[in-house]
């Protein structure tokens, strides 16, 4: 080789700055022959130059690897890899196919990937055209990016906000700004994000959870009906290092991780920690008939978790193919993964998708203990980021309340379920809402878990907004193409006595109380808090219960909305403010006895058994001389609550009553008005009330 290719190291995979060149090295444990392309430009069909790895001499176990000199930040690539097409062994290698480094950092900006010249078809499947399997897709591929690591963080310090005052926000990047309404610099872009901080801020939560900023393609998304609709949500990803070009108003190849760097620092500073939702269940290659992007054309067969007739993947996600993530191979590429996004992005946890499947070994079978996950916790820079489990998977693998080890916080979708059948009115939820409120145990104590394990939300990207909730009862998803066969049809959700928009004053006020129900109900639980971006001033997206496919004004933020529904927006601000000033409701141990009483309406213990009764009294001792005292009223009628002699001077402060137009439904520290009768509240109909004790 001459002296500007020298033979390179086959760690650290990927492409790694090294001297006054670049080293690139890349898995492949069945391939017989390997070339490194390097390009001038995304749409290049033809490389400017072919460095062919020998594998004597760049080949060290089952990484191929070489140092060229002179390639610096910014530089385009990728990689053809042969070997044997024989798909009833796994093997699916395709010399005709450029193929994208499964560490690469950033890919070129690509808005029109052409997927079917990538498509790779098997040919056992009489009657369908094979010719893709010939068709070179170099000219129609985003190309692999040399990224720069060169970043002053300026001291940058994690906010490592305890569990017990964590607030989560879930908002998608894109979605969040780029509506005309947000009047912002850089709109649908990570310095979008950075322009709505003292939003954020003034809001009050603490962490900003990202729906997948991991690379994919906007436009893969198909209906069963044949209609090409967007992918919006990003839950396709191609590789899992690459950060998303299209969500960066920066220039020039791999900007968009400074840009991302930038967001994070600025988060930081302003005391906001940034949770990236991560999908390391699956990837973009989707079925035997998708396409050959990456790690199908890599090595298939370690790659994926294929079917017993190896010409198939087995498919525990819905999308087509499962990752093979307690592969040694597969899980070193998830942890160095993980690894560069806490290390040279700074960011402060993930949420894993579908992470069930992180549980599941060669064959598809659930471990008791999986490698991978092990792994996560013993690493020193991962085990103490904020690590949350969506703790399922596609195909009935639900282990909520038993997620791997005590370090995972689990998204509770009981929680979601119980507080929507509640507020409702539905027969029966009066215990399972109280179990909720107070942290879950009935969940999480067998396996040793407390309350802070419990991601508790109403509401998420994947259903109903609130606003919808209150305003649906059936989904309304016909925008997405599939016939309104999509998306779940248990929402558990009413609409206040009509169905959709434009509705009288009265449904707007019956729906109003229930949205702040839910808010009130989400953030007086124990457990984590988790809001849906949007919720806070009435987002809708119009009864789609599945906007996946909407890049548009169902799916994006209209902040008009916020001035329309200030009323929201401040309940929301004041009952974030309301859990920070009482921390005995975010405590991280479940409640005892002396902890906390059950009321019914009249000063009685309440009948847990009497499926008809909709109200419910709870008094939490904060002290010796001070109380939190809650009414929930789940019925269409009005009732009187006796209200407990809790000490000998008992006075009583009104701090919320969902009933109440604003000001008067919720107030600030210090400023809660002092309710004269000390015997009796009068709860509203579908209500909520929260009163202070205090001497």
């Amino acid at each position: 080789m001459p002296k500007t290719i020298q033979p390179g190291l086959p760690s650290p995979l990927g492409a790694s700055l090294s001297g006054e060149g670049v080293n690139f090295a890349l898995f492949s444990r069945h391939a017989s022959h390997v070339s490194l392309q390097l390009f001038t430009n995304p749409e290049d069909a033809q490389p400017h130059k072919v460095i062919d790895l020998d594998a004597q001499h760049n080949r060290t176990g089952d990484v191929w690897h070489v140092w060229v000199k002179g390639i610096k930040p910014g530089a385009l690539y990728a990689y053809r890899v042969d070997g044997p097409y024989a798909p009833e062994a796994g093997h699916r290698f395709n010399v005709n196919k450029l193929l994208l480094d499964p560490m690469a950092c950033a890919l070129t900006r690509f808005p029109d990937w052409d997927f079917e010249h990538a498509l790779g078809y098997d040919p056992s499947s009489p009657g369908k055209d094979l010719t893709p399997l010939m068709v070179d897709n170099a000219g129609h591929m985003p190309k692999c990016v040399v990224v720069n690591d060169d970043f002053d963080w300026h001291e940058d310090i994690l906010p490592k906000h305890p569990w017990a005052n964590t607030i989560i926000y879930e908002t998608h990047v894109r979605g969040f700004s780029v509506h005309s309404s947000s009047g912002l610099a850089h709109p649908g872009t990570y310095r979008g994000l950075i322009e709505k901080i003292p939003y954020l801020k003034e809001l009050g939560v603490t962490t900003v959870e990202l729906l997948p900023v991991q690379e994919f393609n906007e436009t893969q998304v198909t209906s069963p009906l044949g209609k090409t609709l967007k992918n919006y949500w990003g839950y396709d990803p191609v590789v899992f290092k690459a950060l998303k070009a299209s969500y960066s108003s920066a220039k020039g190849f791999g900007g968009q991780v400074a840009e991302f760097r930038e967001m994070v620092l600025a988060f930081h500073k302003a005391g906001l920690e940034v949770i990236l939702d991560v999908v390391f269940n699956h990837t973009a290659e989707t079925d035997v008939w998708g396409s050959t992007l990456s790690q199908r054309g890599i090595d298939n067969s370690v790659y994926y978790i294929l079917d017993e007739n190896k010409r198939f993947y087995k498919n525990y996600t819905g999308t087509g193919n499962t990752l093979n993530a307690n592969e040694p191979a597969v899980q070193e590429m998830i942890i160095a993964s993980l690894r560069w996004w806490a290390q040279r992005l700074h960011v402060d946890g993930f949420r894993f998708d579908l992470a069930s499947i992180l549980n599941r070994e060669g064959s598809g079978n659930l471990l008791s203990s999986a490698p991978v996950l092990e792994n996560m916790m013993k690493d020193p820079v991962l085990k103490d980021l904020k690590l949350i489990a969506e703790p399922w998977d596609a195909v009935g693998a639900y282990q909520l309340g038993r997620f791997s080890g005590t370090s995972w916080r689990e998204w509770n979708d009981r929680f979601r379920d119980d507080v929507r059948r509640f507020w409702r009115s539905d027969d029966g939820l009066k215990g399972p809402f109280a179990s909720r409120i107070c942290g879950s145990s009935d969940i999480f104590s067998p396996s040793g878990k407390n309350p802070s394990h419990s991601i508790n939300f109403v509401t998420c990207h994947d259903g109903f907004t609130l606003n919808d909730l209150v305003s649906y009862r059936y989904k309304r998803n016909m925008a997405n193409k599939q016939n309104n066969q999509d998306g779940t049809n248990e929402n558990f959700s009413d609409n206040g006595g009509a169905e959709g928009e434009p509705v009288s004053l009265d449904v707007q006020k019956a729906r109003q109380r229930q949205i702040k129900n839910f808010l009130l109900s989400l953030f007086i639980a124990r457990g984590v808090p988790m809001l849906l971006g949007g919720d806070e001033f009435c987002r809708t997206q119009a009864g789609n219960n599945n906007a996946y496919c909407q890049d548009n004004e169902i799916s994006w933020y209209n902040w008009n909305d916020l001035k329309k529904n200030k009323e929201i927006f401040n309940f929301t601000r004041g009952m974030i403010a309301f859990r920070q000033a009482h921390p005995v409701l975010a405590k991280g141990q479940f409640y005892n006895a002396q902890d906390i009483q059950w009321f019914n309406t009249q000063k009685g213990a309440p009948n847990w058994d009497n499926p008809q009764e909709k109200q419910l009294g709870c008094l939490i001792f904060e002290s010796k001389e001070q109380a939190i005292f809650l009414m929930f009223n789940a019925s269409f009628e009005a009732v009187q609550f006796n209200l407990p002699s809790v000490y000998p001077t008992t006075r009583w402060y009104l701090a919320a009553d969902t009933s109440r137009p604003s000001p008067q439904d919720c107030f600030a520290k210090g400023k809660e008005p002092l309710w004269e009768n000390t015997r009796q509240y009068p709860v509203g109909p579908r209500s909520s009330v929260i009163l202070l004790a205090r001497q």
